[in-house]
Parts: structure tokens; C-alpha cells; sequence
């Protein structure tokens, strides 16, 4: 049952992956012809693999600049998704109430919004004569801007993967038994206590896999970047289309998709490392 799917997969989506990690290091025959055969600045391989494309890169400073830019928002978004998952978690949990109920569901919405729409209505609202500025205004006060940089993009990153973070802190921290509260509180524990060494701990497996999925989601992101940051510097999923349509340059973006892939392989690990805990605890590794 499983096995035609499977077979698309590895067709429409293996193969080309594998197609792509060859170009990137020279292999330009075969599937990859036409796209050396018409692309800039291609290196072919006198042996096994060449690395000419990665050396192009990384003697640019630009895709330094873009790669520190990508590394930081990543860590940025991820970091702040949390935190806000984890405070309206908490809320939920120990005190409950409207103002708790209102927070999680606004913090549901932007699952129901369209990643372009969001971008495009967050770079508007925070632009130079958008919302704030004109509020501000009003008051002969010059706002702040966000619109076109990467304090815009970490903005409308948290917007797009709060809804994901949240459901996956609520869920870790509503499946946390009652007695454990009860008896850090009889014991004589603060909220903040309870919150650090109880809610946070138990709830540790959702939200590892929580940060495990924004970070990708935002190392690879490009809707958001490219409507709201910045020309210089951009994250490298703008920058693997401008290599391959503004520069046709096709090894050069491969070689960034790489590069974005071996990031995310590190992220993933703590992924895998997280289901492997939940399996060990559950008796079932």
C-alpha cells in the first residue's frame, strides 16, 4: 500500500535532490547537462567531485553576509516562537481565564492566513508610511520602521510559526498530571518554579520538536524575506532564487541549497534525538 507513493517520491523529489547535490559539485552530465550546459560560471569535475562552486561562494563576502543573516534570524525567530509559545502555554495551564483563552486563539490565527498575505499586510503596517509611523505621527513622533529589514523578517517569522509552537507547547504542557502541580505547590514552590522545574521539563519532548520545525521552516523560508527584509543582507532562500533567475548561476544556487541542508541537518538532529527520548520513555526503543 505504502509502495506507489513511495516510488513518487523518490522519482519527483529523491532523484532531483540527488540530481542537484551532484551539480553542485561538478557532476554536469547526464540529467544535469542542459542546466551546464546554459548556466554561468559552471565548474565540471576532472575527477569524482569538484568543490569550485562552494570556494566561489564562500570568497564572496556577500554570501557570508547572507549566511550570518539567515544563521542569526533563524535563532532569533526560533528563540522569541518559544518564548511566547511557552508564556501563553503557561497561561492556559496554571491560571486559565479569558485573557488566556483570547491569547491562544489569537495566537491560532496565523495558521489561517496566508504566509504571502501576512507578509505583505505585516511590511505594510510597519513600513515608512504604514500603521506605526502614521500613529506616531499624530503625536510628532517619528516611529519605528520595520519594513525591509530583518527585524521586519524575525517579525513576520514569529507571526507565520507561532500557531505550530503553540499547539505543540499547549498539548506538552495540558498532558502534565495535575499531582505534580499540587505537589510542587503543598512543597512550597512559586509559579516561576513550577513553571521551571515542572510545566518546562515535562513538556520538553514538544517543544524540542517545536524549535526543531521553526528553525527549519525559517532557515529555508522565502515568502517572508522577500517580501519584508532587506535587499542586502537576505536570507539564502532569496538567495537560491537570485543565483539560479537573476545571476543564472543554477550550480552556485545548488550549492546554497546544500549548504541550507546541512544547517537543517544539524537542527534535525535534535528532531531524532527528541523521538528517540519519547520511545526510550515509552518502552518502546
Amino acid at each position: 500500500m505504502a509502495l506507489p507513493p513511495v516510488i513518487l517520491i523518490a522519482l519527483f523529489v529523491g532523484l532531483p535532490v540527488l540530481l542537484s547535490i551532484g551539480f553542485s559539485f561538478g557532476m554536469t552530465g547526464g540529467l544535469n547537462s542542459t542546466a551546464a550546459a546554459i548556466g554561468q560560471n559552471v565548474y565540471e569535475a576532472d575527477g569524482l567531485a569538484t568543490v569550485e562552486a562552494y570556494a566561489q561562494l564562500f570568497a564572496d563576502a556577500r554570501f557570508g553576509r547572507d549566511l550570518v543573516a539567515t544563521v542569526l534570524v533563524t535563532v532569533v525567530t526560533t528563540a522569541a516562537t518559544l518564548v511566547l509559545a511557552i508564556g501563553i502555554a503557561v497561561l492556559l495551564r496554571l491560571r486559565g481565564g479569558w485573557a488566556a483563552t483570547a491569547l491562544s486563539g489569537l495566537g491560532i490565527v496565523p495558521l489561517f492566513i496566508p504566509v504571502v498575505i501576512a507578509s505583505w499586510a505585516i511590511l505594510t503596517f510597519y513600513s515608512g508610511d504604514g500603521f506605526v509611523r502614521s500613529v506616531f505621527a499624530q503625536f510628532g513622533v517619528d516611529g519605528p520602521v520595520f519594513g525591509f529589514t530583518l527585524t521586519g523578517v524575525v517579525i513576520a517569522s514569529v507571526w507565520v510559526n507561532l500557531p505550530f509552537a503553540l499547539l505543540m507547547a499547549t498539548s506538552g504542557m495540558q498532558a502534565v498530571p495535575d499531582a505534580l502541580i499540587d505537589a510542587a505547590r503543598d512543597s512550597g514552590a512559586s509559579r516561576l518554579a513550577i513553571v521551571r522545574d515542572v510545566l518546562v521539563p515535562m513538556a520538553g519532548i514538544p517543544l524540542v520538536i517545536a524549535a526543531t520545525f521553526t528553525a527549519i521552516g525559517v532557515l529555508g523560508q522565502f515568502t517572508v524575506p522577500y517580501f519584508t527584509g532587506p535587499n542586502a543582507p537576505q536570507q539564502l532562500g532569496v538567495d537560491i532564487s537570485k543565483y539560479f533567475q537573476s545571476f543564472n548561476q543554477p550550480q552556485q544556487a545548488a550549492a546554497i541549497a546544500v549548504v541550507v541542508f546541512l544547517i537543517a541537518s544539524g537542527v534535525a538532529a535534535l528532531y531524532v534525538w527528541a523521538n528517540f527520548r519519547s520511545a526510550k520513555q515509552e518502552g518502546r526503543v
